[in-house]
Order: C-alpha cells, then sequence, then structure tokens
C-alpha cells in the first residue's frame, strides 16, 4: 500500500473507528502495523462463530503480539486431540507426520499400560526412545548378538532400542506405567510395528514345526489376529527374569537410563536443563534429548539448534513459543500438558512459562550430540563494535551481557 493511500484510510478510519495512531517502533516493527495495538475494537472484534473455551486456552493465536509477522507451517500439535486406540491392557495414541505435516524426523505416541498389561514383542524399522511419567515398567530387549536385556524403569528413566531389534513392554503394579515414545522417523506409526503373532499366525504350520523342531500341532492355539496391547499376568522378580535370560550374554551398553536425576547441565533462579545424548546415555545413537524445567514467569533463552529439528512434549504447565525463521516470520503458540511442537532445525525460538506452577517439557533432536546456539554468546563473543552497529546499542550496555547462557532467564 503507498504511504498517500494509506494516510489516506487511516485519517478516515480513525475519524470514525478511533483506530490507536501507533507508529512502527520498538516492539511494534512492522508496516503494515500487526496486532491488537494496532487495531480498533471493532476492528479487534470476533462476533463468531467461534468456540470461546479454545480461544482462551491460545490467547497468543487468537490476539498475536505486534512482533508475529507472516505465515508458519503450523508448529502445535497434542495428544490430547489425538485418537486413543484402547485395548484389554492399555491404551496409545499418536502424532506422527500423517496429522502433523511439520514433524518429519520424529514421531510421537504416548501409551498408557495397566499393572500387567503387555505391549507384545514387537520389532519396527524405527529406534525408539522413551520417557517414563507415570509408574513403573518392566522392558526387554535382545541385540543382533543374541545378548537380552531386561530392566524395570520408573518416572524420569529412558530407554532407547536401536531400530529392528526385538522388544516388549509390560505394566507393574500396583499402579501400571505411562510414557512417551520417540520413533527417529516422523512417519513411523505404532499401528504399524512387526508384531510376534502376525508373522507366527502367518506362517505355514510346517514351516513353524521345521523351525522351531516340535510338532505342528504345538501352535494349534496361536492367536489369529494381533495382541497388541494385552491383559497379562504381573511378572516375578526382576532378578529371576535377568537370571532367565543371562546365557546370551550381555550387552556391552545399557538400554536404559536415568535423565531426571541427573544432575542440571544448566540452572538459575529460572529453571534449570538436563541433557541425556550419545556422550552420556551410549545406547542412544539417533536421538538426543532435554529435560527443561521453567520457574513461573521464566524464559528459556533465545537459541537455536545448528543439527536438528526440535519435537517437544510439554509434560506440565502452561507457556508460550516463538519461532523466529527468514523472511522475516515470527509466529507465536501456547502450549499445555499433553502438546507437542516442533521447531525446524536452525530456527530461532524462546519459551516463556506463562503460569503459575512450574513448566516442564521434553526437547528430543534425531541427532547423536545435543548442539545449541544461543544469542547472549553470540553477542558476547562478537566484537562488541560489530554488535554495536547492528543493534544500535551503546558498547558499555553490551560489555554488560552476561558471558555465559544461564539457560533459562528468571522472570
Amino acid at each position: 500500500m503507498s504511504s498517500i493511500s494509506r494516510r489516506s484510510l487511516t485519517g478516515i478510519a480513525g475519524a470514525t473507528l478511533a483506530i490507536p495512531a501507533s507508529a512502527t517502533g520498538f516492539g511494534n516493527p512492522d508496516r503494515p502495523a500487526e496486532g491488537a495495538v494496532n487495531a480498533s475494537p471493532q476492528a479487534l472484534s470476533d462476533p463468531g462463530p467461534r468456540t470461546p473455551a479454545i480461544t482462551r486456552q491460545f490467547p497468543s493465536s487468537f490476539s498475536p503480539p505486534p512482533t508475529d509477522v507472516g505465515t508458519m507451517q503450523p508448529f502445535w500439535s497434542s495428544f490430547n486431540i489425538a485418537h486413543r486406540r484402547i485395548q484389554g491392557g492399555g491404551w496409545a495414541r499418536q502424532v506422527t507426520q500423517e496429522g502433523f505435516p511439520i514433524a518429519t524426523t520424529i514421531s510421537g505416541v504416548n501409551m498408557r499400560l495397566a499393572a500387567g498389561g503387555i505391549r507384545e514383542l514387537h520389532w519396527h524399522t524405527a529406534s525408539e526412545w522413551a520417557y517414563m511419567t507415570a509408574g513403573r515398567c518392566r522392558i526387554t530387549v535382545m541385540d543382533a548378538k543374541g545378548r537380552a536385556y531386561v530392566q524395570d524403569v520408573g518416572v524420569g528413566d529412558l530407554w532407547f532400542f536401536p531400530a529392528g531389534l526385538p522388544h516388549s513392554l509390560q505394566g507393574l503394579g500396583p499402579d501400571g506405567c505411562e510414557f512417551l515414545i520417540a520413533f527417529d522417523d516422523g512417519s513411523q506409526s505404532e499401528y504399524n510395528t512387526l508384531l510376534l503373532s502376525d508373522w507366527v499366525a502367518h506362517t505355514p504350520p510346517e514351516i513353524l514345526a521345521a523351525n522351531f523342531g516340535v510338532p505342528a500341532d504345538s501352535f494349534r492355539d496361536i492367536p489369529l489376529t494381533d495382541l497388541w496391547i494385552f491383559q497379562g499376568t504381573e511378572p516375578g522378580p526382576l532378578a529371576a527374569d535377568q537370571a532367565a535370560v543371562r546365557s546370551g550374554g550381555t550387552p556391552p551398553e545399557p538400554f536404559t537410563f536415568s535423565l531426571a536425576s541427573l544432575p542440571p547441565l544448566k540452572e538459575s533462579r529460572g529453571g534449570s536443563i538436563r541433557l541425556a545424548d550419545s556422550s552420556n546415555f551410549k545406547a542412544s545413537k539417533t536421538i538426543a534429548a532435554g529435560l527443561e524445567t521453567i520457574k513461573p514467569g521464566g524464559v528459556r533463552t533465545m537459541h537455536w539448534h545448528p543439527n536438528a529439528d526440535e519435537w517437544q512434549y510439554y509434560i506440565q504447565g502452561q507457556g508460550r513459543m516463538t519461532v523466529f525463521s527468514a523472511g522475516p516470520r515470527a509466529q507465536t503458540a501456547d502450549f499445555h500438558a499433553g502438546d507437542v511442537g516442533v521447531v525446524p532445525r536452525a530456527s530461532g525460538h524462546y519459551v516463556q512459562n506463562t503460569g503459575d506452577t512450574d513448566l516442564v517439557f521434553l526437547a528430543l533432536f534425531r541427532a547423536a550430540e545435543y548442539q545449541e546456539v544461543s544469542l547472549i554468546e553470540w553477542l558476547k563473543r562478537t566484537p562488541s563494535a560489530m554488535v554495536a552497529q547492528h543493534l544500535r546499542m551503546d558498547p558499555t550496555v553490551l560489555a554488560r551481557l552476561a558471558s555465559e547462557d544461564p539457560g533459562v532467564a528468571p522472570r
């Protein structure tokens, strides 16, 4: 729009609708102006149809800040709106690239197993990383050299199963378990895995007999459809199960790890960051992870990741995130427990706790190593005269910037 036509329209609107005369400036950078601060009450209103409860839950979408600009591929999804597949021993729901196109590198599954509930023996073409959010679970896995591993995991623990390795999961008493699974392939579905029951049911009886060296009639009662998640009998002592599989040898690295018990890599009055990647969780060759806690009002400092997309799972609390990309494009979205976010590789972002309790989320990357570029550290470690010319800031102010990024800045 030309400056003449813009002035004309602004004058007319100002006379009739009392549009605020907000000038382009700090915190309000764009022409044409963006955001509610630049609109009249009538222009800002939404007579409907709309769902007020959803509007209230996502204020940053309904009334984005004036610093937002341009459009982006949606980077919010949620397990809360995902269809649950429920069976006798538990349930699962998933967020994959099929319904969340931006999630090309990682897909996620939220699964619940009752005490004794079993996720059937299976394998898949993607590697599986998981984080326990409730209860206790017994995992079994065998590597390509026939070495089996059995372990119990609890809240804050991880497991990692490399692609192609067979495994099972079982909820333990008294309350079973719930966990997040992340596959290192955005298209991997929990509903499309290679199941023990399926393969046996679709193999001729004479082949089963020859393969296992027992009469074909031994298999007459096998399930003719898959079990997937079914109610089983709670297992006995862990030591007994471990002893039962020890004859094949022990894998060189454990397939489980405790993330929540790690000392924070970064900690401040604003929160903390814990990291697990192949440097400390040796088995996890394709997924790096951060467990991030932000105190009320705190901000996960501005940064980006040069080596992978960031796939997020929000465990508790509420917050908002702005993602910045070339264009310029910047968009803000709100997140709550059970939500999923994705930040494309090398896109700048921050996360702010907008609630009155801790915001806790997982940040996952399809990478062996966690990598981060901090905006604070970049500016501090670039000659101050160069930065001052870019940002038109007093060099003495730049000199007072912290030399180390706290990770989470306090309110």
